[in-house]
């Protein structure tokens, strides 16, 4: 009689273990659907060696990205909004949210980085921008060419930098921003003494 007992308590024990775990869960409160997912950190890609001919783009310039969810409304948006390119602006300075503060197409040879905000709308659950900067001066030599991963649920901006710690060559100048290998946008810049 003593072992029935036991029995019956283990298997009573064990049956009420499963009915709790099979109730974990079940009392959770939903997480709303529009939070968008964090957004990737600032990435460092080395830039490339340029090419030689003419006048020299600068050696050794870097660059780096960075993407930041922008506030999007609390109505959930549908799941198949595909991510567009919205926005490109250059500028020298960014904020907080990584947006360029004052827009410019012409730069000083002594300005030391030049950023562009690409803003993008929609949803991807994994999607790739890249931008290019090439000095149009040099035969369209690449000074730059970074990719940057992002993912959203809305409205994000998207910051690539490029940056000389020398004198950039005055001239003529390009970035072009691609969506998964697709060009979107381009914009024309100049480096000149003001």
């Amino acid at each position: 009689m003593t072992r029935s007992i036991r029995t019956t308590a283990l298997y009573s024990a064990s049956l009420a273990g499963l009915l709790l775990l099979s109730a974990c869960g079940k009392n959770e409160p939903a997480t709303p659907a529009s939070t968008p997912p964090p957004a990737s950190s600032a990435a460092k890609t080395p830039a490339p060696a340029p090419a030689t001919s003419g006048m020299t783009a600068p050696a050794h310039s870097s660059t780096s990205a960075s993407v930041t969810p922008t506030a999007a409304p609390m109505a959930a948006a549908p799941a198949e909004t595909p991510l567009t390119v919205a926005k490109l602006t250059l500028g020298n300075d960014v904020n907080a949210q990584h947006q360029v503060t004052r827009a410019s197409s012409s730069f000083a040879p002594d300005n030391k980085m030049i950023y562009a905000s690409v803003t993008t709308e929609g949803r991807s659950g994994g999607a790739t921008l890249n931008a290019k900067w090439s000095y149009l001066e040099g035969q369209g030599q690449l000074v730059s060419n970074i990719s940057q991963s992002i993912a959203t649920d809305g409205p994000a901006v998207t910051t690539f930098k490029v940056q000389n710690p020398d004198l950039w060559p005055e001239g003529k100048y390009r970035v072009e921003i691609s969506l998964d290998g697709k060009p979107v946008t381009k914009q024309d810049f100049d480096i000149k003494k003001s």
